[in-house]
C-alpha cells in the first residue's frame, strides 16, 4: 500500500507499507492491503507503519484524519507530540 502522512508544515512520511495502525477516535484499528475504503478521524496516540522491508516506523500525533481507498492511505495530522 502507498502511505502518506502530512502535517500543516510538511510531508512527514511517504512510502510502501504492509500494515498501518492508527488511533481512531472510536478505538485504534489496523489497515491491511485491499481493506475496504474508510474515512475516520484520529485521536491523540501513535501511528505505527510496518514497511514492506519489515521495519517499523512510529509517529506520535495529537489527532487528525485518515482516508483509505484503492490501496492508498492518506493521513493528515494536526501535529506531532514532542
Amino acid at each position: 500500500m502507498n502511505v502518506e502522512i502530512i502535517s500543516p508544515e510538511s510531508i512527514l512520511y511517504k512510502g510502501e507499507a504492509m500494515l498501518v495502525k492508527v488511533p481512531g477516535t472510536a478505538g485504534s484499528f489496523e489497515i491491511l492491503p485491499n481493506h475496504s475504503p474508510i474515512v475516520s478521524t484520529l485521536s491523540e496516540g501513535e501511528i505505527k507503519i510496518k514497511e514492506t522491508n519489515q521495519s517499523v516506523k512510529t509517529f506520535k500525533i495529537t489527532g487528525g484524519a485518515i482516508e483509505f481507498s484503492s490501496n492508498n492511505v492518506s493521513i493528515a495530522v494536526h501535529s506531532l507530540l514532542k
